[in-house]
């Protein structure tokens, strides 16, 4: 269990200016764990990479990220990227749920990866 990085909450801060940001755990865990997380309180029977608790309270963000290392490994080879992009990008996913941000529809789909790009060429780059 970890906190939301610094550099993290920079970008974060920066790129949502009219949140707050609380604690944001990330619990890393492996691919049986987060399943059974999947099944225990989504009805979900498949894996997946993130499930995120909003424990947000208006404007004031803040949740726990439980994340699939096995997942984000997988999810780095096929895409022939390096780990700490994969996992980042996973992260930046999981609080743009916090955020209020869906990835239900494709088109919510598509928002979410633009976000995530966002805040992964801010967070490498800056602006």
């Amino acid at each position: 269990m970890l906190k939301l990085g610094d550099q993290f909450l920079v970008v974060f801060k920066k790129l949502y200016a009219d949140y707050r940001f609380g604690d944001i755990i990330i619990h890393w865990v492996n691919d049986d764990e987060l399943l059974e997380m999947n099944n225990r309180f989504l009805n979900h029977n498949y894996y997946t990479d993130i499930i995120t608790f909003d424990y947000s309270r208006g404007k004031k963000i803040s949740g726990e990220l439980f994340i699939s290392e096995d997942r984000v490994v997988e999810n780095a080879n096929k895409e022939t990227i390096p780990f700490e992009q994969e996992r980042d990008r996973v992260i930046a996913h999981g609080v743009l749920h916090l955020l209020g941000f869906k990835d239900k529809t494709e088109q919510e789909q598509e928002e979410m990866r633009l976000k995530e790009d966002q805040f992964l060429k801010e967070l490498y780059h800056g602006s």
